[in-house]
């Protein structure tokens, strides 16, 4: 049964044009022009319960958006939208209670404070009960290692630190559904590992349902089965997260560990060589072409080793991200140029 359910979901925005120059200036004070920005554009999507989704796009897909429509912040221009059964921009305490939102851009905690008072003012924002809270505090600090930490004022944390403490904030009340909007956004590699390592636990411990929006496509692997990418506001993928390679990835990279360094030279008629450190030679080749380059390879080299692997996700992430852009822009071209003919 799905958790989250959109229908149709819109949210568009009048956003005012500013001209330059001083009399420009005073004119937009009598006749102001806006132009329509549509952030959302219809989108369906159902989430089940206990599933980890990624939510992917580039800068301004709408990503950010749909999560502040989820969590009730704003309202949508159209459409509709059900969380646990609740509509979230009616702002329900009983829907309140059941979700969180961390956004990695945004503090939730008091910034001259120590975590553990905004954590009491939590306490009483949810009602939760003192023994519960204590214990679910507790297990939070346990699972974050971050127990010296709770009496230092929040401003004098690292920006990972500072994350632990956004997230137990968010978790105190146990929640059902958490929307998180880049976690990781600025952390080292350590804090970043740390922050997934939690995550994946939590998630599988608790079975609750998240939706992550991030930008670090390590996070993504190592935490979410399906993929949802979104381009200026419509949804364009939404599957396994091996099948985002299949979809949009068109080669493999081919690493050879020759036999001879002196053979390493010559590669380029095969496919687009990535790097030569003899006697290893990595290429990247048209995955319908692999199994006929391989063997016009083997018949002309002596090879140790080969390894086939699919190109790294980032690069994966970034051609389907070009592809569905492309795509939008040719469908705009076309519809520009049916709107042109009709006037003529």
């Amino acid at each position: 049964m799905a958790i989250i359910e959109l229908r149709n979901l819109a949210k568009s925005y009048r956003v005012y044009q500013k001209k330059e120059g001083l009399l420009a200036s005073v004119r937009g004070l009598f006749r102001r022009q806006y132009r329509e920005v549509r952030a959302v554009r219809g989108i369906d999507l159902d989430v089940e319960q206990g599933e980890f989704v990624a939510f992917l796009g580039p800068n301004g897909a709408g990503k950010t958006t749909t999560l502040k429509l989820l969590s009730g912040v704003i309202n949508p221009t159209s459409g509709t939208a059900s969380v646990m059964g609740h509509v979230p921009w009616k702002r329900e305490n009983a829907y309140r209670r059941r979700f969180a939102l961390v956004m990695g851009q945004k503090n939730q905690l008091w910034w001259d404070l120590p975590a553990q008072e905004s954590f009491r003012l939590h306490q009483q924002i949810y009602r939760i009960e003192p023994e519960t809270f204590q214990k679910t505090l507790d297990e939070l600090t346990a699972m974050l290692g971050m127990g010296r930490l709770l009496g230092q004022p929040v401003r004098e944390l690292s920006l990972g630190e500072r994350m632990k403490m956004e997230l137990t904030a968010a978790l105190l009340h146990s929640p059902d559904v958490l929307f998180l909007d880049e976690p990781t956004i600025g952390l080292d590699v350590v804090a970043q590992h740390n922050i997934q390592q939690f995550l994946k636990y939590y998630q599988q411990q608790r079975k609750i349902t998240i939706l992550l929006t991030s930008h670090y496509m390590k996070d993504v692997g190592a935490l979410c089965k399906r993929v949802v990418i979104i381009a200026q506001g419509q949804i364009k993928y939404d599957g396994s997260l091996s099948g985002i390679v299949d979809s949009f990835s068109g080669h493999k990279v081919v690493t050879l560990q020759l036999a001879d360094e002196q053979q390493a030279n010559g590669f380029e008629r095969f496919g687009q060589v990535l790097e030569v450190q003899p006697p290893k030679v990595t290429l990247r080749i048209d995955r319908r072409a692999v199994p006929d380059v391989l063997a016009a390879i083997l018949a002309q080299h002596v090879v140790d080793d080969v390894a086939v692997e699919d190109p790294p996700l980032e690069e994966v992430i970034a051609e389907a991200f070009s592809q569905v852009d492309e795509e939008l822009r040719s469908i705009a071209d076309a519809s520009a140029g049916s709107e042109t003919a009709g006037k003529a």
